[in-house]
């Protein structure tokens, strides 16, 4: 009896350590499931960024009379969690005089996002770098590996793009979009909607929309800004292209860089009061936004 008794615990403790290391196991594997981050953008929660301004560096529209114009774009984002230099227009010294005569140094900013890689985007890259090196270059992965190997030795980091990214809290990158020239987008989520830049828009302004709203599980579109490559569209092309956009609900419009005048002016008859006149020194304030 005495060992039949000896002989059951020894079993039970047997099956108690068998349970103890299934439990573990299955723990150990929830922790490892758990420090899994998506790198997709499409829960970002919406903020009230009070304070968020977007201010045109570099552009061939003027708007500001002291700043210098040259067929490009650049913006800088502030009032996110990190300072964003969205493309470097086409001459880098051009970019630094007109950052210093709106009272911007380069050291304020964190991020630089090339959407893609025509010269007039990147063009200023290095000679910014010079200034600031300290920081974190997003760009598409289609780029060459020599423009990357360029932009490391300077001493920046260089994250490589091609899905949806998060940059920060709020603030995501489209991925790359397009055939033949590959291109990215910036999305700034706030409470009033998102807000969307476009370097050159050369996957289509409208597909850049549609992409952005898919990814914030189509969020109201607040404002869509930056060049929407229009140039040399007919009347009716851009009837189409207006309709298709206030169809998608977007609110405010600022075309500018190779928007083209035509197209400018077709928006700012059919958008009114819900137009920018942008250009280089334009300051976008979302306090200015219904």
């Amino acid at each position: 009896m005495k060992t039949y008794n000896t002989l059951i615990i020894l079993i039970s403790v047997s099956i108690l350590f068998a349970l103890s290391g299934f439990c573990f196991s299955a723990q150990k594997q929830q922790s490892v499931d758990t420090t899994t981050t998506p790198s997709t953008p499409s829960r970002i929660s919406a903020l009230h960024l009070k304070d968020i301004t977007i201010t045109i560096l570099y552009d061939n529209n003027p708007y500001k009379a002291d700043l210098q114009t040259a067929w490009g774009f650049s913006c800088v984002v502030r009032g996110t969690k990190k300072n964003i230099l969205f493309d470097t227009g086409g001459d880098g010294l051009l970019l630094l005089r007109n950052m210093k005569r709106l009272g911007l140094q380069p050291q304020q900013i964190d991020v630089i996002v090339l959407s893609h890689i025509h010269g007039d985007h990147t063009g200023g890259l290095q000679e910014f770098l010079a200034k600031n090196h300290n920081l974190t270059v997003y760009l598409p992965a289609s780029f060459p590996r020599s423009f990357k190997t360029k932009v490391e030795k300077s001493g920046a980091k260089v994250i490589e793009v091609m899905k949806p990214l998060s940059i920060c809290e709020h603030v995501s990158l489209t991925g790359e979009l397009g055939t033949w020239i590959k291109e990215q987008s910036l999305i700034i989520r706030t409470d009033k909607g998102i807000i969307i830049i476009t370097g050159c828009a050369h996957p289509g302004v409208v597909n850049i929309v549609k992409k952005a709203s898919e990814l914030t599980n189509n969020a109201q579109v607040l404002l869509v800004l930056g060049g929407f490559h229009l140039i040399g569209k007919s009347k009716s092309e851009l009837k189409k292209i207006v309709n298709a956009l206030q169809r998608l609900g977007v609110k405010y419009v600022a075309p500018c860089h190779c928007s083209g005048d035509n197209a400018r002016r077709l928006f700012k008859t059919r958008y009114a009061n819900h137009y920018i006149n942008a250009g280089a020194g334009k300051v976008i304030s979302i306090k200015d936004f219904q």
